[in-house]
């Protein structure tokens, strides 16, 4: 594509502009919109030009020089369904920051181990059509301008029959030609990247409950490949690139539409598939109980429920097909189906003497009875030494293989903490019918949340499927949910039938659920871990079904709150209001959607729900709901830390140890995430709730290893080294980090330790963030000649943000303060995913202290470093404080533990 001299004149003169836009998300356009894009995962930024209209906020920009000869966008056009996956881009933003690059300069914080051209941040997505309704597909693309190549020439990657069938149609309609890959290729291809880049991509499914497995990369191959399409291929990988086709069987996904098509009168796969979940099949199979009169065939392992002849009932009842019900013979005939595949696959990888199965395919969808009945087979057959093994983007592995087929495509070397899912306003719909883009404009979410009625926990789930079904191209009529029948027996096993709250069964049960994968280079593992395999960041397990019903009930509370809090941050207008109500309906919808399928995201933790919260209000253009608060918090304890610092130095070494670690549990109380301290918050100042809380600080507390930890720091017997440099992860604005962790940052500055805060990238709650942390340390630094050194030395005082006459004229330490990114927008942290900046420094690190609720107790507590740590926090929750250190609210932690 040509750009006009007007054009490069206009962005010449504005390139700096230019390059702060390339840092913003790109939203999903508008339905029939027109948005030009040339994201890349490769991209030449030389020559940048705005193009075409905005995505929201952010313009387009056209790369001219784009050299990488490969494309965003890969299909797999099936005979069914045409799944799509496309690139778009989400650069971080080049920033001009000084305090970052004196930084890296002093210290040597750099990405020396990355890549001489790392791929930029983007996100892949996930979209399926009906190969049917090709038109559609045809038009998402070119309303997306996804098709457009460096020059008249385009080409898209595409593998699957259709890949033949529709080359000249899309010649034709877009442009551009087909490269035909070959369909092997791209599956074992998808299997093999979605296998070691995603954490939570495998999982089991027995009698209705998934359980997600990690898959360790060294000990991966050989696998089975069991793609189920119209018909089945088994394909035994022993590598990257590195497979045959050892088996397969013409009884497939076909098989079932086709005799599906012929029995019911059903018009689509979705619709027989749907039929099937309201079927039971007992009334058409011959089960064993039938047989044995209702008894099971114990001596051969057989319970009365298992199918001994699928259809076997039609022999001997005298009916015509019109005498059974279209959804028993639907379930009867997926069971059948289902079984043969399992039973097939386990013999062929029991011949080939493999261990690990995975089924993909579009077949499956994410189908409970599906996936149940495969997996009994194959439990039936190995005796329980097998596992059947399924794929999130099971239907996705050959148009992901195209995709990757590209000559660098920059995807080869990434990292599993380098890839995150992310669902946001709408992750109800991501992985369900979708049949044209999400929405994307904000106006438009807001308007699809008004007309849905007020939801609540108790009965949003019958909100669902309303809400994955109101984004389908052209439609925005609301659909009830489908009545289900009483549970019952399914005839495999004895288990009984998945069921939905309230006798109803959401419409979309055959769906999968995939979000967008975010990819995010800068992301490595936390280089303190002790065993990064076995690291489990979340502390509360939500599968049990009481906590997560607890924990959804808090949420919800909080809800009205954090609304309110959010809408005074823009200014309470009446776009605000309407707003904060859209994003209270979404994210009460996600809680919803979770509760009845709490696997529907992947594993799901605390930290995962919390994060899911800030990401929904970021998607409704909040971006800081407590901005405010933090900043009059900030000023009040600004104000009062002088005659602080001056108690503390009045004080022995010893006692001033104690005191500040008691101060920092006080502060600690100050969190906005805690419904128990926003009571406390109408009561009294800030001041004079410190103060009480520091005079409540009674020893022993709950969980208390000061002692050892006064010992480390040099008050007993042995003397050990001084530390050389800490990090300290710090929580809340305002009296948590002025009057807690500062305090004791200035006690380790002063014992020659070098100190690193490590604060959000993103704002969550009223956490402070690593851009707001240099003022408050500023500010801070004016009364004290300590700070005011270290400041100086870690380069976060620049371009005189303090006065020089209002500063200590002491000499100044010269051990250095630093503050750093964690690459969080959570008031929890996953370790396994911080910011490359914190991963550079950590590596020199031999302290580590964990401050907050979020970063040490429902995260991390029971994390292990490589060095010394310790875990502060004040308990502001009484379910937690009880299952966690069986104690109270307001009980205290301070959790010491040496080098492992």
């Amino acid at each position: 594509m040509n750009i006009n001299e007007e054009t490069k004149n206009v962005i010449e003169k504005s390139i700096s502009e230019v390059e702060e836009d390339t840092g913003k998300e790109m939203a999903p356009p508008v339905p029939n919109s027109i948005h030009r894009s040339s994201s890349r995962p490769q991209l030449d930024l030389t020559g940048a030009a705005i193009q075409g209209n905005f995505e929201e906020r952010d313009p387009t920009i056209l790369l001219p020089n784009q050299s990488d000869d490969i494309s965003h966008l890969a299909l797999d056009i099936g005979g069914s369904l045409i799944k799509l996956v496309y690139f778009s881009r989400h650069e971080d933003r080049l920033v001009n920051d000084k305090r970052k690059k004196s930084m890296k300069e002093r210290f040597g914080v750099s990405n020396g181990n990355r890549r001489s051209f790392p791929i930029l941040g983007g996100r892949l997505h996930f979209v399926k059509f009906e190969t049917a309704k090709i038109n559609e597909c045809l038009e998402f693309i070119h309303s997306k301008q996804l098709h457009r190549g460096d020059n008249d020439n385009a080409v898209i990657k595409a593998t699957g029959g259709g890949a033949y069938k529709f080359a000249d149609l899309f010649k034709e309609k877009l442009g551009v030609s087909i490269e035909k890959e070959d369909e092997m290729d791209c599956l074992v291809a998808g299997a093999n990247f979605l296998l070691k880049a995603i954490r939570h991509e495998a999982f089991t499914h027995k009698e209705g409950h998934k359980e997600f497995v990690q898959i360790d990369h060294n000990d991966l191959y050989p696998y089975l490949l069991v793609n189920i399409g119209s018909g089945v291929s088994m394909i035994k990988v022993d590598g990257d690139g590195k497979f045959q086709r050892v088996s397969g069987t013409n009884v497939g996904g076909g098989t079932y539409w086709g005799l599906g098509r012929l029995l019911t009168k059903c018009k689509s796969f979705d619709e027989l598939l749907e039929l099937s979940q309201r079927g039971d099949n007992s009334s058409v199979d011959m089960l064993v109980g039938d047989i044995y009169g209702g008894l099971d065939y114990s001596k051969i392992g057989l319970s009365a429920s298992t199918i001994a002849s699928s259809f076997g009932k039609a022999i001997s009842e005298n009916k015509e097909i019109e005498d059974y019900r279209p959804e028993d013979i639907s379930l009867s005939l997926l069971r059948m189906i289902s079984y043969n595949i399992g039973q097939i696959s386990y013999l062929t990888a029991l011949q080939l003497g493999i261990k690990r199965i995975f089924f993909g395919g579009f077949f499956i969808r994410g189908h409970a009875y599906t996936m149940d009945t495969i997996s009994f087979a194959i439990q039936f057959w190995s005796k329980g030494g097998a596992q059947a093994m399924f794929l999130r983007h099971e239907g996705f592995l050959g148009a992901l293989g195209a995709f990757m087929s590209y000559e660098k495509h920059g995807l080869d070397d990434l990292m599993v903490h380098q890839l995150v899912e992310r669902f946001p306003m709408g992750a109800p719909y991501t992985g369900g019918k979708i049949h044209g883009p999400p929405l994307g404009d904000l106006n438009e979410k807001a308007s699809i949340c008004d007309s849905i009625p007020h939801l609540c926990i108790c009965v949003a789930y019958e909100i669902i499927s309303w809400m994955e079904k109101f984004v389908r191209k052209g439609t925005t009529k609301i659909t009830a949910p489908v009545p289900m029948a009483s549970p019952r027996t399914t005839g495999l096993g004895g288990f009984e039938a998945p069921s939905s709250k309230g006798d109803t069964l959401r419409s979309d049960e055959s769906n999968l659920n995939v979000g967008v994968l975010h990819l995010v280079p800068s992301l490595e593992v936390f280089p303190l871990l002790a065993d990064p395999k076995t690291y489990e960041p979340n502390t509360i397990d939500l599968a049990e079904p009481n906590e997560l019903q607890y924990w959804f009930t808090v949420l919800s509370e909080h809800l009205p709150d954090l609304v309110d809090k959010a809408v005074a941050s823009e200014g309470g207008t009446d776009d605000a209001r309407r707003r904060g109500d859209a994003f209270a309906r979404a994210f009460s919808a996600h809680l919803a959607r979770l509760m009845e399928e709490p696997a529907a995201y992947g594993k799901l933790g605390l930290a995962n729900l919390l994060e899911l919260r800030e990401e929904c209000l970021r998607e409704f253009n909040f971006f800081d709901a407590y901005s405010t608060i933090k900043q009059r918090e900030n000023e009040a304890s600004l104000a009062v830390l002088p005659d602080l610092l001056m108690e503390l130095d009045s004080m022995s070494e010893e006692t001033r140890l104690l005191t500040l670690i008691e101060g920092v549990l006080a502060a600690n109380i100050f969190d906005w995430g805690s419904r128990a301290c926003v009571d406390l918050y109408h009561k009294g100042t800030i001041i004079e709730i410190y103060r009480m809380s520091r005079k409540k600080m009674q020893r022993p507390w709950r969980v208390d290893n000061f002692d050892a930890f006064k010992e480390r720091m040099g008050f007993g017997d042995h003397k050990p080294p001084r530390h050389k440099r800490a990090l300290l992860f710090v929580d809340n604005a305002g009296a948590d980090v002025v009057l807690g962790m500062l305090p004791l940052a200035r006690e380790l500055l002063r014992r020659g330790t070098e100190v690193v805060l490590v604060a959000n990238s993103l704002p969550a709650l009223n956490d402070v963030t690593a851009m707001e942390l240099p003022e408050i340390v500023a500010e801070a630094a004016k009364h004290c000649d300590i700070l005011r050194g270290a400041a100086e030395a870690g380069g976060l005082l620049m371009d005189a943000m303090i006065s020089i006459a209002d500063s200590p004229r002491e000499k100044s330490s010269t051990t250095p303060l630093m503050v750093v990114e964690n690459g969080c927008g959570s008031p929890c942290i996953d370790l396994r995913q911080v910011s490359s900046d914190l991963a550079a420094l950590a590596r020199d690190a031999d302290l580590v202290i964990l401050e907050g609720m979020g970063r040490s107790l429902h995260t991390n507590f029971n994390a292990r470093f490589v060095c010394d740590s310790l875990k502060l926090a004040m308990v502001k929750n009484q379910r937690l404080a009880e299952k966690l250190i069986k104690g109270n609210i307001y009980d205290c932690v301070c959790r010491y533990e040496p080098a492992s």
